[in-house]
């Protein structure tokens, strides 16, 4: 066996490594973290509160047995810890660390964001040391997380017979359920829109902006809208549509919800199978780059390169200008998703993957390639007539040059307008004016809920698959039309939430939060002032509430216990409604309730 041990959280990803190296180096998997907060000390948090939140780790169930074996075989080996390359990798490289007895002042962790032989063997030129800035940062969330979920989950869970709690979780659902609300007062107002037909083309009445015309309004212009119509105004200008920014997690999590129909927690798990490694005529190769990322920059190794690859395949008019924004909530650890090879293309690598990774990688490969070439060009014409006084528009266009639709399909097609000219009488086949009606906001889908969570700052890009996941667990929505309706409970705990917990509900606060999570990591922020800070304003707000709020007693049925004789009533479990007996704890009497 190899002097030297890369260890990686994922069995997938060892294997892919493993392969670089023809077992001349020893690659080994965690399976994710391998230690979490012990449930033992005050309150059962695995943190003494009142000795600087000093945590207490223990072995994750099952993983004991994991721990000895990476014991044995990194025994007088030389350790790298190649976990992922964010502020949750740095964790597990730190607790690995930790067991293992690596000294920290050594320089044994790597860092890679796609997962090719040149991008490890890179890789292993530039080992550091663990970064415990970032370390402290995860610490600080699964503190903060651990007080919030076990503190506000045990309370929800006594008072409201509602399951759980979460710092981020908890504002998801305040989102969902204030929305629902604004869309049970929303009154419908009735508009009209007046158009008139000459043959197959269509012209529609101008209505100032943010006007909606009446019923009695629309129904005279349409009586003075009389033959003939006249041209009085053409105008043709050239515009130009730029190519979007390639993916980070939150706009690829959005598109292949409302494009490909994949839920979030789907496209991270294709993602990662992506990012891990797929056997490409017998070798095993990472295909993108690092799916967890609120960067849309792009690497100059990769931007060099694809230039001249778009030159080659496309001609030099179609390249175009590398350009990037960084948000200030960017963690910018590492650059936006791309391919890790424009040479393999999606169309001959669609017989090796599955239809998921196939439409994913497509999705993925021409964002990152479209977005380094040109604009589109179009020629946009707008024709303008007029009867009596009413002015209707006809608006026409045609694509001229490409550019990045060359690679990026998104179905522009050229809309032709006669060749009308100034001056011109027309006659209309016939003037109709159409009833409609404004529309309430439309409910959050994932998508949606995703682009608002990222707006406002709240959670980070590793969190939203799980977010979306943990609401719709907990029954606090269900899902009509793919799109998140709050359930009663979901309405119920966040009343509650707001009543007693305003800090947590606070969408501001919790985008900061994030912010001095962040400025942890970069040692602008001190650890244990921010947990003190937060500890000591929630307590007395938890006590409070606990003092105040009375507990909901479970609905008494018209049903009696076969047992005792006493009524039943309806109680909640994590596994939904049940008859209980009303004696309870004397009499344990339980009953399923029929759907």
């Amino acid at each position: 066996m190899s002097n030297k041990v890369i260890i990686v959280e994922s069995p997938a990803k060892s294997k892919t490594i493993a392969s670089y190296f023809n077992n001349e180096v020893t690659v080994l998997s965690s399976v994710g973290h391998i230690r979490d907060l012990a449930t033992s000390g005050k309150g059962g948090l695995g943190i003494d509160v009142d000795n600087d939140f000093k945590p207490t780790y223990k072995a994750i169930t099952g993983k004991a047995k994991l721990i000895s074996e990476l014991k044995k075989k990194t025994k007088d080996k030389e350790i790298l810890i190649a976990t992922d390359p964010d502020r949750e990798g740095e964790a597990i490289a730190w607790h690995l660390a930790d067991e293992l007895g690596l000294d920290l002042n050594e320089n044994n962790r790597i860092v890679f964001k796609e997962i090719t032989k040149p991008a490890i063997l890179e890789a292993l030129n530039h080992k550091r040391k663990i970064d415990m800035g970032l370390v402290n940062s995860q610490e600080s969330r699964r503190i903060l997380d651990r007080i919030i979920g076990f503190k506000l989950s045990s309370f929800l869970r006594n008072k409201i017979k509602s399951q759980s709690a979460g710092r981020v979780q908890s504002v998801a659902l305040k989102l969902i359920v204030e929305l629902e609300r604004e869309i049970l007062k929303f009154v419908p107002e009735t508009y009209y829109t007046i158009h008139a037909h000459f043959g197959k083309n269509k012209a529609d009445y101008v209505i100032p902006k943010d006007t909606k015309i009446k019923k009695e309004e629309a129904t005279k212009i349409v009586e003075t809208s009389t033959n003939p119509f006249t041209v009085t105004d053409i105008t043709t200008k050239q515009t130009t549509r730029n190519a979007k920014p390639p993916y980070m997690t939150s706009t690829l999590l959005q598109d292949a919800v409302n494009s490909l129909y994949m839920s979030s927690a789907r496209t991270m798990q294709v993602a990662s199978e992506l990012y891990q490694g797929i056997e490409i005529n017998g070798e095993i190769i990472g295909l993108i780059t690092y799916m967890r990322t609120d960067s849309n920059r792009l690497s100059k190794e990769f931007v060099d390169p694809a230039k001249r690859y778009i030159e080659n395949v496309y001609g030099k008019e179609y390249v175009g200008f590398y350009k990037t924004s960084k948000k200030d909530s960017s963690q910018d650890a590492h650059e936006a998703i791309r391919p890790t090879n424009l040479n393999l293309t999606p169309d001959s690598l669609e017989n090796q993957l599955s239809k998921d990774q196939y439409k994913l990688y497509k999705k993925i490969y021409e964002r990152a390639l479209g977005s380094l070439m040109a604009p589109a060009k179009f020629d946009n014409t707008k024709i303008t007539l007029e009867s009596n006084g009413n002015m209707y528009t006809m608006d026409g266009s045609i694509l001229v040059f490409d550019g990045h639709l060359k690679v990026v399909n998104d179905n522009a097609k050229d809309k032709l307008l006669p060749n009308y000219k100034v001056g011109e009488k027309l006659n209309a086949n016939n003037v109709e004016m159409i009833e409609k009606e404004t529309q309430p906001p439309a409910r959050f889908n994932e998508a949606s809920l995703i682009k608002t969570l990222e707006s406002k700052g709240i959670g980070r890009p590793s969190t939203y698959a799980t977010i979306i996941k943990t609401i719709k667990a907990r029954d606090y929505v269900t899902v009509e039309e793919k799109r998140f309706k709050p359930t009663e409970q979901g309405i119920l705990t966040v009343d509650t939430l707001n009543t007693y917990f305003e800090q947590i509900m606070n969408v501001d606060y919790t985008s900061l939060m994030e912010t001095k999570l962040d400025q942890i990591a970069e040692g602008n922020v001190e650890q244990v002032k921010l947990l003190r800070d937060f500890y000591d304003s929630f307590i007395p707000a938890l006590e409070n509430a606990n003092e105040k709020m009375e507990k909901i007693k479970p609905v008494v049925t018209d049903k009696i216990c076969p047992l005792c004789g006493q009524p039943l009533v309806i109680r909640k479990s994590k596994y939904g409604q049940f008859y209980g007996c009303s004696g309870f704890p004397k009499c344990k009497y339980i009953e399923q309730i029929e759907k």
